[in-house]
């Protein structure tokens, strides 16, 4: 049997309209960060798309930081203990990123705003498998490197644009 895996996507705050495709390209971003990384049992993901309002209250209740943040994620547990739910999939835990700061670090950087949602999806999906570029620079660097190998991979250098008629 194939691999299944299922990722739940919420942008149902008012304030948030997500580009046409974004929802497809996340699923994609995904799939490739599991691809990658090797990872063959069925998964749970979720994706919340919220407002620097929203990140902010989640990044000062869960981190103590009191202000708002491009990307949060929360593991369900530690990387080979995970459990699984009542269907079978593991649950790898949860993403929630900020449309608005999306929106400006696009700007900042310099690329589409797709390209910068597909960065904050992989780089978060490396966080749920055990991924930390806190600590050393050894790991800031092997985290990098395998968020360019996988953008690249799904063809989102830093000049192109993603867009998609399927949503």
């Amino acid at each position: 049997m194939a691999q299944r895996i299922k990722v739940v996507i919420d942008d149902s705050e008012k304030s948030i309209r997500l580009p046409k495709g974004v929802k497809l390209l996340v699923r994609k971003c995904c799939h490739a960060a599991l691809e990658l990384e090797g990872f063959e049992r069925d998964a749970f993901i979720s994706v919340k798309f919220t407002t620097d309002e929203g990140i902010h209250a989640l990044n000062k209740k869960y981190r103590g930081v009191d202000r708002p943040t491009d990307v949060l994620s929360f593991p369900a547990a530690d990387p080979g203990e995970w459990e699984t739910g009542p269907d079978g999939m593991v649950i790898l835990g949860d993403i929630v990123i900020s449309i608005d700061t999306a929106v400006r670090q696009a700007d900042e950087y310099g690329h589409s705003l797709q390209r910068e949602i597909a960065f904050l999806t992989v780089h978060s999906m490396l966080h749920l498998l055990g991924y930390d570029h806190v600590g050393s620079s050894l790991e800031r660097v092997r985290m990098r490197e395998k968020e360019e190998k996988i953008l690249t991979e799904l063809g989102l250098t830093r000049d192109t644009n993603y867009y998609s008629e399927e949503e």
